[in-house]
């Protein structure tokens, strides 16, 4: 575990690795030093890396002396892969997940934040080459690499169900919109919002950093956040006596559209 504890030494304080220790890491991925790895003693110095100060100087020694297609290889898969974006109009997968790392060790996000920031995209790295740089039914090619990956490493629950929920419905909270209060509604029900506030919490704050990772976003607020912290704040003035679940969720839908000043229901979906 010597290669994988100086890796993850590489994200605190004293910052990258010189090239001779990088190449010695490399000489000895090459001749099999981690064939013997196994995955629960591997996890921890992980962890030490994703919560280090700079989480992508970890994954940078890793990708650099060959170790990360060993250690973990769907991880590994999404750098080269492209992604649409704004500006510029797409973005390599692989480095983007690097700035999100660090746009949440910069916020002090904790375990579960960073897990997901670096699992979500495992689904990308295969995409049909013709729909690039779309990807499409990544969510059902992710869904079995992360729980694949929390059963080899032994991960804790509440990072596997964050990545879980981040694979599905983190373009989903980037692409909210105020226009109809009622999928708003069903959105903040999915997240968690009304009953596991600290999980709808962590995700939120995964959703600002992959937004402020893009180009020319680092100092923005996140405004989806603010749309959503809108709309949890009118559900909150509901009087839920006596209410059923569907009778809830019509007030709810209600209290948002007064909020955002929209209508509530319509076909479409958020």
């Amino acid at each position: 575990m010597s290669l994988l504890r100086l890796a993850a030494l590489s994200a605190g304080p004293d910052g990258r690795l010189d090239d001779e220790t990088l190449e010695l890491m490399f000489t000895q991925v090459a001749t099999g030093a981690l064939a013997g790895m196994v995955a629960a003693d591997a996890w921890p110095e992980l962890v030490r890396g994703l919560m280090g100060q700079v989480p992508s100087n970890m994954f940078r020694t890793l990708y650099a002396c060959g170790a990360l297609t060993e250690v973990l290889p769907d991880v590994a898969a999404v750098f080269g892969v492209p992604q649409i974006a704004d500006d510029p109009p797409q973005v390599d997968i692989g480095q983007h997940l690097l700035r999100v790392l660090d746009e949440a060790a910069r916020c002090g996000a904790p375990l579960p934040v960073r897990f997901a920031a670096m699992a979500m995209h495992v689904g990308k790295s295969d995409s049909p080459p013709e729909h690039l740089p779309i990807h499409y039914r990544h969510v059902e090619r992710g869904q079995p690499r992360i729980e694949a990956m929390c059963e080899r490493f032994g991960i804790s629950a509440d990072c596997r169900e964050l990545a879980l929920l981040a694979l599905v419905e983190c373009e989903r909270v980037h692409r909210v919109s105020e226009i109809r209060a009622g999928p708003v509604a069903a959105m903040l029900e999915r997240l968690g919002a009304f009953d596991r506030p600290q999980h709808f919490t962590q995700l939120m704050t995964l959703c600002a950093c992959d937004y402020r990772a893009y180009p020319r976003r680092t100092t923005h607020d996140y405004p989806k956040a603010s749309l959503l912290d809108i709309a949890l704040k009118a559900c909150a003035a509901i009087d839920e006596t006596g209410l059923s679940a569907d009778g809830l969720q019509e007030a709810r839908a209600a209290a948002i559209a007064v909020a955002f000043g929209s209508e509530r229901w319509s076909n479409s979906q958020t």
